[in-house]
């Protein structure tokens, strides 16, 4: 299921690139046990045993950091208020021969910034200045979310991803240029206001962007720079002294900085640090892992720490009680944690990753455990599958899963469920919405089961309830939503509830467009072997028709040499540079679909005036129509997937 999960969790990454990655890492997205779970004895072992604990992570750190290429790592482990595990792995710089230290090495923590900003909310609830259910738009001074829809978007709606933002980011989600900092998270997303694209409440697609004004919210609620707010309001109270949001990094905790590296020929590459900008809220974080076991010893000892209450003891509860659920049997959304059942504990998690760092912080709160990890390069979410899986199998094992019985009815219902699914999670408006072209997910419904995936990657679901599905063999779930006819319209993977996917339209589908651009392909390469063998013939003709064959070849070879450029230059675009800039490539290919449109106009104008002054031979005129066509069905490609023009968010 593991590879299941990367599978999933790779497609996902897909829509938004590397850095926009916030999903929980696959080791701690292990499917769910479900209720048919046998009583089959397990030993878990005993965690209060240190030595034992370190010789476990050791054993996995070393295997992990030399099989899956990891410069540095660290992990801090939390039990019952204390700190158990905390310790470094491999480099913090290599240059400099400098070891990772659990306590003053800082990593980039990326997405996992946000419990930040959410535990800063939750503050302010507590005092009064917020309340959960009360249009934003009433706290922000500096901007105002359109009316799109009837219903205001809420603060719950932001912490649960319901708020219906598209996804965007392409040309200005980080920046890697410490001049160009610090940048004003109320410029930044008064400039950047994504559209709204589903009612608020309805559906969960995982938001940088609802993230980020939540921040501005608590920023201009308190009065405080959001910066300012979290140094203040939880670094000190939680004596979080090695840990900031700002940005850039002050010079004092520079030196602890964790260099991020890639592989590249074999030798570890020093990559630059990524910046949030004005995005800081979402994702900026750079911790040390002993100042983070101090928050998760806050959050899983009821908000206190030592002598300090971070939050109260109800409003702790309150953040870590579902708020959204997908399916009543699937890990719901609470407010800023995503839940998770690994081997049937209930988990409260935050993951995230930039281009080189990966992180997770995991929190068992009915056992008062956490654990907080993170990786400096390398394959760092498998390192994280890894780890976390065998942490839960030794700690908390899972039960004996056994296959469960299919009902006629249910069987009989399995077929509606296949077809094409994509990620609720994607962009509608701007150029963005390409990058989500080909990340669907294929259900295919055989002998009453559903597949997902192929080869070593394949997993089967059997039903087990109207709407929801195990893994046979295993105990991952997913649920279905349907409409009121009965049709399912969405889905979720229960390692994945902050990320549904829905039903694709015909539009939208992949094979749909390849099968409409192979066509127009095959029609194109036709007129390139045409003129190249009627040459002789084609001379002979009248000027009028012989400008009206060279515009046809014109058209055919530039229709051909857009969509290899597409994948030159748009599909090959580096993570970084395609988050954090619109390149002078980017701006060039743009001309190449405005031109591919104006060869199409003219090309359908002199498909009339071939018929109306009956050039050539009948059959000629249809296929010089039908390479005029096939330009169209290009055309309409580039139009539907946001390539037509200079369409930034």
């Amino acid at each position: 299921m593991k590879r299941f999960c990367k599978l999933i969790l790779a497609a996902a990454l897909l829509v938004v690139g590397a850095s926009l990655f916030e999903a929980q890492s696959p080791a701690a997205a292990e499917p769910s046990v479900s209720a048919l779970t046998a009583n089959t004895k397990t030993t878990a072992a005993d965690l209060n045993d240190e030595a034992q604990l370190t010789a476990f992570v050791d054993g996995m750190m070393n295997v992990q950091m030399d099989n899956l290429k990891i410069p540095g790592a660290v992990i801090s482990i939390v039990k019952d208020g204390k700190i158990v595990l905390a310790k470094g792995y491999g480099h913090a710089n290599i240059a400099e021969g400098k070891s990772v230290d659990p306590a003053t090495s800082l990593f980039r923590i990326a997405s996992t910034t946000k419990l930040f900003t959410w535990t800063a909310v939750m503050q302010l609830v507590e005092q009064g200045k917020l309340d959960l259910d009360t249009d934003v738009n009433t706290y922000l001074k500096s901007l105002q979310i359109p009316n799109t829809y009837p219903q205001p978007i809420t603060m719950r709606q932001l912490m649960t991803h319901t708020a219906g933002f598209e996804e965007g980011g392409v040309g200005y989600q980080i920046t890697t240029d410490p001049k160009k900092l610090p940048i004003s998270i109320a410029d930044t997303l008064a400039k950047h206001i994504p559209a709204r694209v589903r009612p608020p409440g309805e559906m969960a697609s995982y938001s940088n962007y609802g993230a980020s004004l939540a921040g501005l919210i608590v920023e201009e609620v308190s009065g405080i720079p959001y910066d300012d707010y979290i140094e203040q309001n939880i670094f000190a109270p939680l004596d979080m002294k090695n840990a900031t949001v700002q940005e850039p990094i002050p010079m004092t905790m520079v030196p602890g900085v964790v260099q991020g590296y890639s592989m590249e020929n074999g030798i570890f590459t020093a990559k630059p640090l990524t910046f949030e900008g004005g995005f800081r809220p979402a994702g900026s974080g750079t911790v040390s892992a002993v100042d983070m076991a101090h928050f998760m010893v806050a959050h899983l000892q009821q908000g206190r720490y030592g002598e300090k209450q971070l939050l109260q003891p109800d409003t702790t509860r309150l953040m870590h009680a579902p708020a959204f659920q997908f399916h009543k049997r699937m890990p719901a959304l609470d407010l800023g944690f995503e839940e998770l059942r690994i081997n049937g504990v209930r988990v409260i998690s935050h993951g995230g990753a930039d281009t080189v760092f990966n992180t997770g912080l995991y929190l068992v709160p009915d056992k008062k455990v956490g654990v907080f990890v993170s990786y400096s390069g390398g394959d760092g979410g498998a390192a994280a599958s890894g780890l976390m899986k065998a942490f839960f199998n030794r700690y908390f094992p899972v039960k004996e899963v056994l296959s469960p019985p299919v009902s006629a009815e249910l069987a009989s219902s399995v077929k509606k469920y296949a077809g094409s699914y994509q990620f609720t999670r994607r962009n509608h408006s701007d150029i963005d919405k390409f990058f989500s072209f080909m990340v669907q997910i294929n259900v295919k419904a055989v002998d009453n089961q559903l597949i997902i995936g192929s080869g070593a990657e394949q997993q089967v679901f059997v039903p087990i309830e109207p709407d929801l599905f195990q893994q046979v063999g295993g105990s991952g779930e997913i649920a279905f939503r349907s409409d009121e006819s009965g049709k399912p319209t969405h889905m979720v993977f229960d390692f994945l509830a902050s990320m549904p996917l829905e039903r694709t339209p015909l539009f939208d589908g992949t094979n749909f467009w390849f099968l409409l651009l192979g066509i127009s392909a095959f029609v194109f390469i036709t007129v390139l072997i045409g003129f190249i063998c009627r040459r002789r013939e084609i001379k002979l003709m009248p000027t009028v028709q012989k400008w009206a064959i060279r515009l046809s070849v014109t058209t055919a070879a530039w229709a051909l040499a857009t969509p290899v450029a597409t994948v030159v230059i748009v599909l090959n675009m580096d993570l970084l540079e395609r988050l954090s800039r619109i390149s002078p490539s980017l701006n060039l290919y743009l001309w190449m679909p405005i031109l591919l449109v104006a060869l199409t106009v003219a090309m359908l104008l002199v498909s009339v005036i071939a018929w109306r002054n009956k050039y050539w031979t009948i059959l000629k005129r249809i296929h010089f129509t039908l390479v005029a066509l096939s330009a169209l069905a290009m055309s309409s490609f580039f139009y539907h997937w946001n390539l037509l023009g200079w369409q930034f968010g």
